[in-house]
């Protein structure tokens, strides 16, 4: 039986990642263009390895450029994460990819917010924004947008940084992240996902909570006991590990092993249309793959919830709803 309708938790969701080509074509049509990048018969996105994954990206996203453009996405991104019955969404911003002139950011985090606040009315989904700087733009840029991430408040509770992880030392980010934590900010950092494990050694540094992905960590033991000591969650994308070649396939993926071992674990899509997947197949396909049950699915969005970037009377609601959920279903 399909997941669709068991309530979710999802801390890994990047808004401009989550722009279908569809999306982004009606968008471009209202300029008078065309969808920047090339599209395969499908009509999804056409990439085939990590740097042209990104290139991609990038091009697709140039089309966003104003507030009205960023409120019509906010709008289709949680009106599909609630169509998957997502309760509760941090949702990754990353301002740098308007560009070097953030003089409209205000504006357009307005109109992001504000569809946020309808989606919280009339989808009854909460949501959080994380902001992002981009890893291979730059350390000097991330200092930009951990300031940024200070100033906003509201639903912004988060920094992190995404991106290439072969540009850069992280060491060369943590300025950004100190900045981000002393205004109270929750921090988490994309590490072990294309490099190996030594990344998520060098994320540990940072002060986070989360790890983006961190997959690469499976094969050191002593490195899972440190995750497991620090109370350190990784965010797994699995079919954004297999897409991207993290892993070779669903089975191969070491989430299971991570679970089993103690490490805290959230489940979310990443970029979903670019993987063509949403948060119900991912829940599907660990059911089938790993033979979990709606009890492990549940306590994962439990775990999920504990690490959330959010007030405790949000944590405690969407938690309750949780478990109320469960209790109906059980009876």
């Amino acid at each position: 039986m399909s997941c669709k309708q068991l309530p979710k938790v999802e801390l890994h969701l990047h808004l401009e990642g989550a722009a279908s080509a569809k999306v982004i074509g009606e968008i471009a049509s209202k300029k008078g263009a065309v969808c920047p990048v090339p599209l395969t018969d499908s009509g999804n996105y056409s990439w085939n390895d990590f740097k042209s994954f990104l290139s991609i990206y990038e091009k697709a996203t140039s089309i966003l450029q104003s507030p009205e453009d960023y409120a019509f996405l906010t709008r289709k991104v949680l009106q599909e994460s609630a169509r998957h019955s997502v309760i509760y969404s941090e949702i990754f911003l990353a301002p740098d990819l308007i560009g070097d002139d953030l003089s409209q950011w205000k504006e357009i985090y307005a109109a992001i917010d504000e569809e946020a606040s309808r989606a919280c009315d009339s989808l009854n989904i909460e949501v959080r924004f994380i902001l992002t700087a981009v890893r291979h733009f730059g350390p000097k840029k991330s200092e930009r947008v951990a300031k940024l991430a200070s100033q906003v408040g509201g639903r912004v509770t988060g920094f992190g940084l995404a991106g290439d992880e072969t540009c850069y030392d992280l060491k060369d980010f943590k300025r950004a992240f100190s900045i981000a934590e002393e205004a109270g900010m929750g921090l988490t950092c994309h590490a072990g996902e294309i490099c190996g494990k030594e990344a998520v050694f060098k994320a540990l540094d940072l002060n986070i909570t989360r790890i983006g992905h961190g997959v690469n960590a499976h094969s050191d033991y002593k490195l899972l006991q440190q995750i497991i000591e620090k109370e350190i969650l990784l965010e797994i994308c699995p079919s954004s590990n297999v897409a991207l070649g993290v892993v070779s396939d669903f089975k191969s993926h070491p989430v299971d092993k991570l679970r089993l071992m103690g490490v805290p674990l959230s489940i979310s899509t990443d970029d979903p249309p670019y993987f063509s997947t949403n948060i119900s197949e991912e829940y599907d396909k660990l059911k089938q793959t790993f033979c979990w049950d709606d009890g492990i699915l549940h306590e994962l969005n439990i775990n999920s919830m504990n690490w959330a970037f959010c007030d405790s009377n949000t944590r405690n609601k969407i938690k309750n709803h949780l478990k109320s959920f469960k209790e109906k279903k059980n009876k």
